[in-house]
């Protein structure tokens, strides 16, 4: 792409007149009245030298009007500066409380700040003469009024406090004209590169040039954004994403009726102390921007053929003028003169999008170097428009991607309720490593596992990934804790020399109350009892995966009712600010200050207790992405328990339906007895074909009546459709008709098949 300079050498032409100044460009608001009356005066200031010019100067400055007048053989010279600056002028800069914001002569009020913007230094924002709207930014950006504004001669000009001396050269005005436009665009650029996202970068090309460079700007950009390398398909279509503009008067109205009783309009505007922007092209006197919303680019259309020529026109060009009102409309006018800059926005391959500058017919139009600045403008936020694209299109993958990664919900196993969190570690780094799992295991048991793949990354992303997936199919399995970590290990190995991570892997069991735990160098979980108190459980650390050649420890432990156990991962106790050891301790002392304010009979609610945890985490105080998973263990009594052993021979169905028959009858459930026996008898059946030791029976009541029949034989059952000359196999097809879900799981000495029937008052779930 052709990269356009900022400036050009020579000297400029010194424009005269009261309405226009030294730079060509438009000048801050100021006094309506001020402005109304050097417009009514037109050419009646005319050069320093002349009477007219010389009686407006002495206005503001005796001195400098002398001085215009040729008194003295180096009227004409400029006067070095010295620490004072020379009667009737302003210095350029000053030391801190002398001024330092103030305008040399002849110039605007914002050649101060808008150098010390371009320099870095801090600029107070000026305000307009007699004006109260300032529509400057906080300073940062480049300031509100002109870049560079001045006459050549002694007449009006709102933004300057002094007239230009006679002798002043016209290469100094114009290499100084040059500056303040370099300035400008230094300014200008730096406040667009701030942005990191689209809305940013527009917000900051809109604030940067809106009052300082235009009155008014529209941004149009394409429908949809293309990313990268993609190709759009079907029309080019332009969305007016951003207006902004000058403040117009409060009171329109009023304005109107003053001037209907017979005040002039330099009187009505001085009234309001501001400039009537209202009649600015294409604005509404409500101060909105009715212009088109939406714009279908036609191919060979003269609104393609300027975007595809990437520089920036005049909007009274032939070009521009067929251009804009296919942009804009066509029920709008088009602006008269050079008041208005269609610049095309060009990204790295492709253009996607116009912005529109607009001047007030109150201000002096664009000049030829303002395309310049245009065309900068346009270019540096076409490309961060680009960039943030790209940033936002892999925010998105990355979010999609640790989405999937982890659980979208979590089951809803018997005895024991769930609850979990996942913060990235920044925003700036929305993937990790940090994964939760909470897998439901035959015997109504369930595994908790956390686990944290070093690194934030999509490398760290997609290990954790794979992990997990491992993870969860050795729990099918019904392996043991240790033995899920030793697996795991094996796999990380098998990934690469460097894939470490932590885990911790648990299974509750609700019947017998039960909790064992394996760890691999993960931070120790914490229990919080039902009284009030919270200990940390002492279990092996372990090394982690992926070193290879270590055994892992698993230890059984009591998990009383109402208690809660929380597994986490080492982002919410460790920072720059604390070690892991204190963060443990802050946790638990949290917890239970937590359990204290719910009162030491009941628990803190899952969802609550979650949002408490992490409200420990202060403002920076976290490096690192966070999983949380917590479980509120309630178990199943024993009086809802009851279990068999079946010797596998031909009488084990009958003795199964018979002891079915009992349980439903002490449960009060004897609405269920036909069909639990006749799917107790069918699923014993075929136990007892294929076992050859002895078949379990265990039914369960909870908010469903579970029933699970286990043998040792490996060959999970399979439904199939039988043929009507077949004399079996309707066993299972009864099973998925009758029962509210069923299912079969291998484990390490055989197979449980499971099926659950609803509690009458119930509603049906499949």
């Amino acid at each position: 792409m052709t990269e356009y300079p900022t400036s050009q050498e020579g000297p400029q032409p010194v424009a005269s007149g009261g309405g226009t100044d030294e730079a060509g460009h438009g000048k801050a608001p100021i006094a309506a009245a001020e402005a109304v009356r050097t417009h009514a005066a037109g050419a009646g200031a005319g050069p320093a030298g002349e009477p007219g010019g010389a009686a407006a100067s002495a206005s503001s400055d005796a001195r400098a009007a002398r001085s215009a007048a040729g008194a003295g053989p180096g009227a004409g010279l400029p006067r070095p500066r010295r620490n004072a600056a020379a009667p009737g002028e302003v210095p350029a800069t000053a030391e801190p409380g002398e001024g330092a914001a103030r305008p040399r002569p002849g110039a605007s009020p914002l050649d101060a700040s808008i150098g010390a913007a371009g320099h870095g230094g801090p600029a107070d924002p000026p305000r307009p003469r007699g004006g109260s709207d300032d529509m400057s930014d906080d300073g940062n950006g480049p300031a509100a009024g002109t870049i560079a504004s001045g006459d050549g001669g002694a007449g009006h000009h709102g933004g300057g406090g002094a007239a230009v001396p006679a002798g002043v050269s016209g290469e100094a005005t114009a290499a100084r004209r040059e500056g303040d436009r370099l300035r400008f665009v230094g300014a200008a650029t730096r406040r667009i590169a701030r942005g990191i996202d689209l809305d940013e970068i527009v917000l900051g090309l809109c604030r940067a040039t809106v009052p300082t460079f235009s009155d008014a700007i529209l941004v149009y950009l394409r429908d949809p954004l293309p990313v990268g390398d993609e190709r759009p398909v079907g029309p080019v279509v332009l969305r007016l994403r951003r207006t902004d503009r000058l403040r117009p008067i409060d009171d329109l109205t009023d304005i109107s009726s003053t001037i209907g009783a017979g005040m002039d309009l330099a009187g009505a505007a001085g009234a309001t102390g501001e400039l009537d922007f209202s009649q600015l092209p294409l604005v509404g006197p409500q101060g909105d921007l009715p212009a088109a919303e939406l714009c279908e680019i036609r191919p060979g259309g003269a609104l393609a053929e300027v975007l595809r020529g990437v520089r920036p026109v005049f909007g009274s060009s032939a070009a521009a003028r067929a251009a804009l009102p296919e942009l804009l409309g066509l029920e709008h006018p088009l602006p008269r003169g050079n008041r208005a800059v269609l610049a095309p926005l060009r990204g790295r391959r492709r253009v996607i999008g116009a912005a529109v500058f607009l001047r007030s017919p109150e201000r002096p139009a664009f000049e030829q170097n303002d395309l310049l600045v245009a065309a900068q403008l346009a270019t540096h936020t076409a490309l961060g428009i680009d960039k943030a694209v790209l940033y936002g299109r892999e925010a998105y993958i990355a979010d999609e991607l640790q989405r999937t990664m982890l659980p979208d919900s979590l089951p809803q196993p018997t005895g024991v309720r769930l609850a979990s969190r996942y913060l990235p570690a920044a925003e700036t780094a929305r993937v990790g490593g940090d994964w939760y799992d909470a897998i439901p295991l035959p015997g109504s048991r369930v595994a908790l596992v956390v686990g944290d793949v070093m690194g934030h990354s999509m490398t760290s992303a997609a290990i954790m990934g794979q992990l997990r997936t491992t993870a969860q199919t050795l729990a099918q399995l019904d392996l043991p804790p240790a033995e899920v970590l030793h697996h795991l290990d094996e796999q990380a190995q098998r990934l690469g020399s460097d894939r470490m991570a932590t885990c911790l892997y648990a299974v509750y069991d609700p019947v017998a109350h039960r909790i064992t735990i394996a760890n691999a160098g993960h931070p120790p979980p914490v229990l919080l009892h039902l009284g009030g108190r919270a200990e940390v459980l002492r279990v092996p650390p372990g090394a982690p995966i992926g070193v290879g050649g270590v055994d892992f420890e698993a230890v059984e432990l009591d998990a009383p009712a109402g208690g809660t156990l929380l597994l986490y991962t080492d982002g919410l106790v460790e920072s720059r600010l604390r070690d892991v050891w204190t963060g443990i301790e802050q946790l638990r002392e949290r917890l239970a200050t937590t359990a204290q304010l719910t009162g030491l009979d009941h628990p803190p609610p899952l969802e609550a207790l979650c949002d408490d945890v992490l409200d420990m985490l202060g403002p920076g105080d976290r490096d690192d992405d966070i999983a949380l998973l917590a479980a509120r263990f309630d178990g199943i009594a024993p009086s809802d328990v009851a279990y068999w052993f079946l010797d596998p021979e031909e009488t084990a169905p009958g003795r199964a339906r018979r002891f079915a028959r009992r349980a439903l009858t002490r449960w009060g459930l004897e609405e269920l007895s036909d069909s639990l026996e006749l799917l107790v008898s069918e699923v014993v059946t075929n136990a007892v074909r294929y076992a050859e030791r002895p078949v379990t029976l265990r039914l369960l009541r909870t908010d469903v009546l579970r029933c699970e029949v286990g043998d040792d034989s490996p060959q999970l059952p399979r439904q199939r459709r039988a043929r009507d000359t077949d004399e079996g196999g309707r066993g299972l097809f009864l099973v998925n008709r009758v029962a509210r879900r069923w299912g079969a799981t291998r484990l390490s000495s055989g197979k449980v098949v499971w099926f659950e029937l609803s509690l009458p008052g119930t509603p049906e779930r499949r």
